[in-house]
């Protein structure tokens, strides 16, 4: 199989993180991975939800949207629908559960984490950029808290990455852009920590059942991938852990 970009199975689309990249967010990134594009930012609030008021520690939490030119066809804001929709509110759950796997909220203190990831352009993994993005966000976003010392010790306890591996025409690949994602006959999100430990698996066959031979081979390329995109965030970041 030829992939329409030239890639090999096994190789995951180029990606670019531009920290900085908006003014009055603490933390803020364009993350690009391919033509997908997505505006990750961190804000911080001195408060947390009720269930969390008196303990000491803190919340991270996500938003998550898909601006109306991101789409070939416009995609019409949600605000006016009412309602969030289901996928939405999915994706933003699954990014705020990789990003709290992460970070020691005890070392937070009371405040929200507040990150916002804006998709100004849809080629596929939105979800999965998201997350790639929202780390280094969070990251510098925390460094400024330790910095102006509002918190003692930077909260993160390890990297934290998330990529697309699916199975199309019979062969598994790895970063899947959106022709290929629309077609596969296995598609799957994996978010995996530096430590190489796994947050989260989201896996579907479309059609028919895959084997544990073919689910070991996703998880190899997954694997492989997200080494390279947290390799990516140290490089940005300036850090080693």
């Amino acid at each position: 199989m030829t992939r329409t970009s030239g890639r090999a199975f096994d190789e995951p689309r180029p990606i670019n993180i531009i920290p900085g990249y908006t003014k009055f967010a603490p933390g803020s990134v364009l993350i690009e991975t391919g033509d997908t594009r997505v505006i990750c930012t961190a804000s911080v609030e001195d408060k947390v939800p009720p269930f969390l008021k008196g303990t000491g520690t803190g919340w991270v939490t996500a938003e998550y949207s898909m601006l109306p030119g991101s789409t070939p066809t416009r995609t019409a804001r949600e605000v006016n629908r009412g309602r969030v929709s289901g996928r939405t509110s999915e994706i933003q759950r699954l990014i705020g559960r990789a990003l709290r796997a992460v970070v020691d909220m005890s070392a937070l203190g009371e405040r929200t984490v507040w990150i916002d990831c804006d998709v100004i352009q849809a080629d596929g993994g939105t979800r999965t950029a998201s997350i790639t993005g929202a780390f280094v966000a969070l990251y510098l976003a925390m460094q400024k808290l330790k910095e102006s010392g509002i918190i003692e010790r930077l909260p993160v306890t390890d990297y934290v990455a998330a990529t697309s591996v699916g199975i199309v025409r019979g062969i598994p690949l790895l970063d899947l852009e959106y022709g290929e994602d629309s077609e596969a006959e296995v598609d799957m999100n994996v978010v995996m920590t530096g430590s190489g430990k796994f947050v989260e698996i989201q896996g579907t066959a479309e059609n028919n059942p895959f084997s544990q031979d073919e689910l070991d081979e996703l998880l190899r390329l997954a694997k492989k991938g997200i080494s390279i995109l947290i390799a990516k965030q140290k490089a940005v970041l300036g850090a080693e852990k």
